[in-house]
This record gives C-alpha cells, sequence and structure tokens, in this order.
C-alpha cells in the first residue's frame, strides 16, 4: 500500500456500506453472503444441482445465498476451450433456476451491450478481473441500477480499485462490491495479500473474496489454468477471520469433470466441510473488523 494512499485513508472513518442485493438478502450487514455456482453453464442439469445443494446448505447455516455461474467465459486461455453457451441459452438457464429455487443470480458481463440484457435476469452483474479498469462496461453495469461486483485485476493495488467505485458510483450507482482473487506472483501464480481485505473496505464498500480463483495456476496447463485446491479452505478460513462481506466459490458436482476451472472447484462435501467452518470466522472477523474501526 502506498504510503499517500495510507495517509488518505486514515484521516477519517469510511462507513461501510450496506444494501439491498434481493428480497430478505443484504450484503454489508454483518450476515455472509455466499455467492457460489458452476464457473460456466455447462448444462441445466449441472446448474439445478448445484443450486439445490447450496440453496440448502446456506439455509441450514443462516447465510444468504446467490447463485452464480458465466454464460460466457470470454477470457479462456485457448481459443478451443468450452465457453458456455452464450447469452441467449445461459440466461434461459439461469432464469429457471432463479424460477425453481427463488434464488438471486450473479453473472459475468464482457461488453457493454451486454449489460442490460443480463440485468433483466441478473441481481449482479460481474465486471472480470481483466475488465476491473473498462470504463464503459462499469458505466454500462452502472447504468441498469443493478449491483455491480469488481473483480479487482490480478495486476491492481487493492487501494487503485477506488477508481473502478467512483466510476459506477458516478452514474448514481452505490451498489457495488469489490472481490480479491489473488495477485499475480511470476508466471503461472497468483498470491493473496490478506492486506488488500482490509484495504478495499477501508473505501467504504461490501468485500468478497474469491477463494477458488485466488489458487489458480493461470496458463499453468498449458491450454488451459490449472489450479491448487487444497488451499481453498486454508485461503477461505485465512479471509473470514480477517472480515469480508461476501465469500466466492466455485462448485461442480464433479470437479474433474468441469469444462472450465476444474482444478480449483469444490466438490459439495468440501464445500459442506468448508461451510460448516465459516460462521465461527465470520463472527470473530466481523468483531475484528468493528474494533479496527474503532
Amino acid at each position: 500500500m502506498s504510503a499517500k494512499f495510507a495517509l488518505t485513508m486514515n484521516k477519517g472513518k469510511v462507513a461501510m456500506k450496506r444494501f439491498t442485493v434481493a428480497e430478505n438478502i443484504e450484503v454489508g450487514s454483518g450476515r455472509l453472503l455466499i455467492i457460489a455456482g458452476p464457473c460456466v453453464i455447462e448444462s441445466e442439469s449441472v446448474c439445478m444441482k448445484c443450486a439445490e445443494f447450496m440453496a440448502g446448505l446456506c439455509s441450514k447455516h443462516g447465510f444468504g445465498y446467490v447463485f452464480k455461474a458465466s454464460f460466457d467465459k470470454a477470457n479462456r486461455s485457448s481459443g478451443s476451450s468450452f465457453r458456455g453457451p452464450g447469452y441467449e441459452k445461459g440466461l434461459a438457464i439461469l432464469a429457471k433456476v432463479k424460477k425453481e429455487f427463488g434464488l438471486p443470480l450473479l453473472t459475468d458481463i464482457h461488453e457493454t451491450g451486454q449489460a442490460k440484457i443480463c440485468s433483466d435476469v441478473a441481481e449482479i452483474l460481474q465486471i472480470p478481473a481483466f475488465l476491473c479498469r473498462q470504463t464503459d462496461l462499469l458505466e454500462a453495469a452502472a447504468a441498469t441500477g443493478r449491483v455491480v461486483n469488481v473483480k479487482k485485476g490480478q495486476f491492481m493495488a487493492p487501494e487503485d480499485m477506488n477508481g473502478a467505485v467512483e466510476k459506477v458510483k458516478a452514474k448514481g450507482n452505490e451498489r457495488v462490491m469489490l472481490t480479491e482473487r489473488g495477485t499475480s506472483f511470476g508466471y503461472h501464480n497468483l498470491v493473496v495479500d490478506m492486506r488488500s481485505l482490509v484495504i478495499m473496505s477501508e473505501i467504504g464498500v461490501p468485500v468478497v473474496f474469491d477463494a477458488t480463483h485466488s489458487v489458480q495456476l493461470p496458463g499453468g496447463l498449458g491450454s488451459s489454468s490449472g489450479g491448487q485446491r487444497q488451499f481453498v479452505r486454508p485461503l477461505a478460513e485465512a479471509a473470514l477471520a480477517v472480515g469480508i462481506d461476501a465469500l466466492f466459490l466455485e462448485l461442480h458436482p464433479d470437479p474433474s469433470k468441469a469444462l472450465s476451472d476444474g482444478p480449483n472447484s469444490l466438490d459439495f462435501p468440501s464445500m459442506e466441510r468448508l461451510l460448516d467452518s465459516a460462521s465461527n470466522l465470520h463472527e470473530l472477523g466481523m468483531k475484528s473488523r468493528k474494533e479496527r474501526a474503532g
């Protein structure tokens, strides 16, 4: 963190923004929000299985839950990799998930024209990490009035994400979140600086930790990215203890057969074990964050 930014942020307390995502689901309220689902929409069946499992698990623990899946993975390592069904078929599947389970939805957008189309279905529009500085995309997402979740670029300092937040707010949309998903560390590797969770919270927006993409090994398999699934739980638990508003996780019934990000996706038993430990750690993190805020 730059000394200039540290001095600026420490001049006064920044109030944490709290807002509604969907009926009975808030972020920034102190109640943990879980954002989880398959990396990409492979089929209606996979989405339904993940949504049903997560809805039950989050209800059991009293967590808010948002189902996530991408209709298009536009930044795959190889042009021949599976990208998804596209927005027409993809949004139709997401709409079925919403109707069947009554869940709010998150999906990525990559182009300005997708913002309005996706906002008719999804409560949260996500800006991919590689596009977090794209002003036109941020503004298009903001103009929909939907919640905008901006993933911190692997090349970005956490304090510099204030610029992305201001671009969204300048369009009159105060419902913006920031997501930590790891920082480039040499070739084919990411590291997580837990300080970034504190720094981004000081911007005054809810902070999300993406535990599964943070263990990704970008391009590590040559034509696709690898991952170190064994580190998902330790990093997630560390982030919960620091104090976050939401936990972002990728889930698949059989990660070994996933068409995208299988190496860093969780299966159902692993997800259950992680969330079983999340409540106490989240409570600790919220207490710590309040004490830091004075």
